[in-house]
């Protein structure tokens, strides 16, 4: 097999369909995001992010700053060694202990990724119970499908939010198989909110354990920033909470919160935990900082929330169409990759505006758009541009609006 030739042929494929990945090179500026500089071969180009996950800015907080400096001079770059060979430090103990302490639960255990902590997550959980049954949701994240995968167990698959849907399936089986329901409360790209409530009932009447990803909500909802299921209410009826601290909270890596036997039955045998090289102490030490402030201080959440809706409110305004729902992510809907990806480099070549275009297989083909993420440190001025260039590309390309009624 000619195995270069048949690399290029599946690569112009995607190129004929208009769904080729560019990355974006870009550099952040620290004190002045979401402002930052795109390289383009030997140029650069001032631009303002758009679709960045750094939703409140923490990233550049200076109380998250100023812990990783501090634990940088004190412990250095690296974490050494794996968690179980050298590799726990003292800021590790101390971030799990604050990430259970956010979620009302007994432990935490950290991860390097959100991605990792659903793999290393669900398929331990799911291939160690003997005889577990999944019922994951259609519109599980690709880290969940992947831990369901890697982990063998039998797996079924229930409709969008319906919980009707997934009593039927539980419905199958008795009390004596063991049952794990995995789902998100915000999904990343219809942006539209789970009715947690609801699925904890059915997962109770069955005796199923829960899995919840609230990747795209901690930090952002609730008193404290735990998410969905603290706004709530519900996190004590939840049996694994699962966050990143590379969204909201600004820095890197992810983690599960559950009883403390259930985490160390994970620590224990998940080999995506055993067999990799820890984060390094100054990244958790900052990703503390981030969570402390973030239980504290609403300023944050009240200003994101506020950007979001003027955003929307502004869309509207114009026409544009975008999936009405009640999170903080807004869809943009195209449903055409060639336009998205068009409409995304004029954008970025004539205003500076970094908007990505997302396409299949991130999304089902004819539903491609542009996420949008407005966050707290985005000025009126930048609204207002992002806003007249949308609607200058929107006609160019014919595309069609919505009646200010509909």
């Amino acid at each position: 097999m000619d195995f270069e030739t048949y690399f290029k042929g599946e690569l112009d494929s995607v190129r004929e369909e208009g769904r080729y990945r560019i990355f974006t090179e870009i550099e952040r500026h620290c004190g002045t995001f979401p402002h930052a500089t795109r390289y383009v071969d030997e140029t650069t180009q001032p631009i303002t992010v758009w679709c960045s996950n750094d939703y409140l800015g923490m990233g550049q907080h200076p109380a998250v700053l100023d812990a990783m400096r501090r634990v940088l001079d004190e412990c250095g770059a690296g974490a050494g060694g794996t968690r179980n060979i050298s590799g726990t430090n003292h800021h590790h103990v101390m971030l799990e202990r604050e990430l259970a302490d956010l979620h009302g639960k007994e432990a935490a255990l950290l991860f390097t990724s959100g991605y990792v902590s659903n793999w290393a997550g669900l398929g331990t959980l799911a291939a160690r119970i003997p005889g577990c049954v999944v019922f994951s949701d259609a519109l599980n994240h690709a880290s969940m499908i992947e831990g369901i995968r890697h982990s063998r167990s039998q797996c079924h698959i229930w409709r969008h939010n319906d919980a009707g849907h997934l009593d039927e399936l539980l419905s199958q089986y008795g009390p004596d198989v063991p049952k794990l329901v995995a789902f998100e409360s915000v999904y990343s790209m219809d942006g539209d909110i789970a009715p947690i409530a609801d699925i904890l009932d059915v997962c109770e009447a069955h005796g199923a354990m829960s899995y919840i990803d609230e990747v795209h909500a901690v930090g952002l909802y609730g008193p404290r920033g735990g998410g969905v299921a603290e706004r709530e209410g519900l996190m004590d009826r939840i049996t694994v909470i699962e966050g990143t601290l590379g969204k909201a909270f600004g820095v890197m890596g992810g983690y599960i919160a559950a009883s403390e036997s259930l985490c160390d039955f994970v620590r224990t045998f998940a080999s995506g935990f055993i067999f990799t090289t820890a984060l390094p102490p100054a990244l958790a030490a900052g990703a503390t900082a981030s969570i402390r402030h973030l239980k504290a201080s609403e300023i944050e959440r009240a200003r994101h929330k506020e950007r979001v809706a003027t955003v929307r409110r502004r869309l509207d305004g114009l026409g544009i169409p975008h999936l009405p729902n009640p999170s903080h992510i807004i869809p943009v809907m195209v449903g055409d990759p060639k336009k998205c990806k068009r409409i995304s480099d004029w954008l970025m070549d004539n205003h500076g505006i970094y908007v990505q275009p997302i396409n299949y297989p991130t999304v089902p083909r004819g539903t491609e758009r542009l996420r949008i993420t407005p966050s707290p440190v985005h000025s009126d001025g930048d609204i207002d541009r992002l806003i007249e260039a949308l609607s200058d590309i929107w006609s160019q390309c014919e595309l069609a609006r919505r009646s200010a009624a509909a």
